[in-house]
């Protein structure tokens, strides 16, 4: 069965796991989405819009080498671009039966 829209589920947990050797936390998860805009947008965290554990998740993101800058300028490597995506799709879009249709949740 799946979760709610967003929410942390032992799938995504696994699914982290494999893939950046930890699990994330429901923080984590949620951080992503403002990630993921940010960065196909004006590339700049704006600080007010983070918390301390947000910045704190970025700083972790930061010293594993996954992005680089912040509210002065973001960008990210290709391969945590691709696990941001892999997460927000099990987390935020439901698989309908049939392999060629999603619908969002």
């Amino acid at each position: 069965m799946r979760g709610k829209r967003g929410q942390l589920t032992d799938e995504i947990k696994q699914k982290a796991k494999e893939l950046l050797g930890y699990e994330i936390t429901q923080t984590e998860l949620r951080l992503m989405p403002y990630v993921q805009y940010v960065i196909v947008n004006e590339q700049r965290i704006d600080p007010k819009r983070i918390n301390q554990d947000e910045r704190e998740i970025i700083s972790k993101w930061r010293e594993a080498g996954y992005i680089e800058g912040g509210a002065s300028g973001l960008s990210i490597t290709k391969e945590f671009w691709e696990i941001i995506c892999e997460l927000l799709f099990q987390g935020y879009v439901d698989i309908e039966p049939r392999p060629h249709h999603w619908r969002l949740k």
